[in-house]
Order: C-alpha cells, then sequence, then structure tokens
C-alpha cells in the first residue's frame, strides 16, 4: 500500500457530541424511498427527536416510492439527525441539475415536480460526504474509505466536495462526476479526477484490489469476489482501522458490527428490513420489514 498521504487540511464544523446519558444516537441504514418503513422504524425504537439523535447513511431517496415523504420528514428532524449524500442522494442532485438524464429505474420524480422543490435540493446539497466525530473516534459514511486514507484525509477530502456543492457553481460539481476513473488515489489528482475519485471512494465503494485501487465491478456479499479483490474494511493496514467507521450503500453485506465497523445497509427496498441500532449507549439492532420491494433490474 502507498506511504501514507493526505488532502490538504480544511477547517470543519464542530459535531455535537452525546455526552448527556438520556440521548440515545441511532443509526440508520438506506431508508431509499421508504417512508413508511422509516416511520415504523422511528416508532419501534420511540424516537423522540427532542431527545434522541440520528445518523443516516445517505441514500434517502430513490428505488422505493416515497422520496419526496422521506426527505420533508429529515428536513423536520432539524438538528436531531446527521445525515451525509449517498449515490443516490448525488444523482437526484445531478438529475434537477439538468447534468444527468433519469434512469430507468428512478422513482424521484416527485421530488423533482414538488412545489418546494428548490429548497428540498438546497437543503440536500448541504448535506456532507462524511461526518466524523474525533471525540468518539467514529465516523459517518455512505459507501466506505479508501485504504490508504485515515479518518482525517478522508474529512479533509469530503470537504472540498462539500465546499463546491455548497457553492454558487454547484451544478458544475456534479457535471464530471460518473465515471469508474481514476480507481487509484494520488495527491496529484486535479480537477475532475480528483473530485471524483473522492465521490466514488465514499460512496460506491464496497471493494478494493491487491494494491488498494478501487473496484466496481463486484457488489456481492464478501466471499463471491475474485481472489486479488478484498472488502475495503478488511484490506491490511488500512489507515482508518483505529476509526469506527458507519456505513450503508452494500446491501447484499447487511448488517455487520465488527469492533472497528457498522454495516447497516439490510437492504430495505430489495425486500429485506430497515434497520437502526443504538451507538451511545450501545444496543441491539432493532429492524422494521419494508413493505415495498424494488425490481431487481434497476440497479443499487
Amino acid at each position: 500500500m502507498p506511504a501514507r498521504r493526505r488532502c490538504a487540511r480544511k477547517s470543519s464544523p464542530r459535531w455535537q457530541t452525546y455526552s448527556d446519558p438520556t440521548v440515545t444516537l441511532y443509526a440508520i441504514g438506506d431508508i431509499q424511498g421508504c417512508a413508511q418503513a422509516f416511520a415504523d422504524l422511528l416508532g419501534a425504537i420511540s424516537f423522540k427527536p427532542e431527545r434522541d439523535h440520528l445518523w443516516l447513511v445517505g441514500d434517502l431517496v430513490n428505488r422505493g416510492p416515497e422520496s419526496l415523504d422521506v426527505l420533508r420528514e429529515v428536513i423536520s428532524l432539524r438538528d436531531s439527525a446527521t445525515s451525509v449524500l449517498g449515490n443516490h442522494d448525488l444523482h437526484l442532485l445531478a438529475t434537477a441539475a439538468g447534468v444527468r438524464k433519469p434512469d430507468k429505474g428512478d422513482t424521484f420524480q416527485s421530488v423533482l415536480t414538488a412545489p418546494d422543490a428548490e429548497n428540498i435540493l438546497d437543503w440536500l446539497r448541504y448535506r456532507p460526504l462524511l461526518h466524523y466525530d474525533k471525540t468518539r473516534c467514529r465516523l459517518l459514511v455512505h459507501a466506505g474509505l479508501p485504504a490508504n486514507w485515515s479518518a482525517t484525509d478522508a474529512e479533509a477530502c469530503a470537504e472540498e466536495i462539500t465546499e463546491r456543492l455548497r457553492g454558487a457553481q454547484w451544478t458544475g460539481a456534479l457535471e464530471k462526476m460518473y465515471g469508474d476513473e481514476p480507481r487509484a488515489w494520488s495527491t496529484d489528482l486535479r480537477g475532475a479526477d480528483r473530485a471524483r475519485f473522492i465521490v466514488n471512494a465514499l460512496t460506491r465503494i464496497r471493494y478494493c484490489d491487491e494494491y488498494g485501487d478501487l473496484d466496481f465491478d463486484h457488489k456481492g456479499p464478501p466471499g463471491t469476489q475474485p481472489a486479488h479483490l478484498t472488502p475495503w474494511f478488511e484490506f491490511p493496514g488500512r489507515l482508518s482501522e483505529n476509526t469506527h467507521v458507519v456505513f450503508g450503500h452494500w446491501a447484499s453485506l447487511g448488517l455487520l458490527r465488527r469492533t472497528n465497523i457498522t454495516a447497516l445497509d439490510s437492504g430495505c427496498v430489495w425486500g429485506g428490513t430497515l434497520t437502526a441500532l443504538p451507538l451511545e449507549p450501545a444496543g441491539e439492532p432493532i429492524a422494521v420489514a419494508c413493505t415495498t420491494t424494488a425490481s431487481p433490474d434497476t440497479g443499487t
């Protein structure tokens, strides 16, 4: 693996911590437009926004039928929810910006035609790609981290994209987002290549090869991949191994809990469940069934 390198350090906001013992911090997996399952799950955990806090792993929208309802509900939670951007959230923004045509399986048209679409999309583009709680050494991201980024490296790189999405020229940040190259990180990357790698690493990664380069061809669970590929979180000596990473994105991986990772995409929209896990204080997962199942040929 290449020697540790980091992006230029950016300033970041002061994140809330959860020292109050009456507060429960829950992490919730990919909702993907399943508003009813989300409502059922909030009921199952007896969530109180004035008391508790949610970490949402991204992909609030798409594939399920109620993307608009999900966004409005999360927006209504205000400071009681922290959500990062997933690949489907970015795809919605790119479609709204006119830089990408809708895909066959997209189900977020109701967001684009809503009377308050501009406000909703502005709220969405202001979500970060990554949330790092340094006090707890815990990090929230949609998909994962490349092997040669520490948590601090990832935070700095994510901030580059966040600043562009929050700027006046935000549509330009999305124009060249699509594509699988480059797959290898270098501090020499500039422009669209650098931005594309950062977005892909944080919102699409599942496996990496023996050099730590990103792979986008294999989406099955660990054990089904070619021998030269490794789940990103099992790469030997990855620089973020001392940070607890909470992520989703990988429905075929499902719920997975280890000392330094929590995977939460339990495939709600694909006929699985929507899962919440109490992170602080730690507790057992709580899951509800999803009443809507997307067609398998509509993608991930």
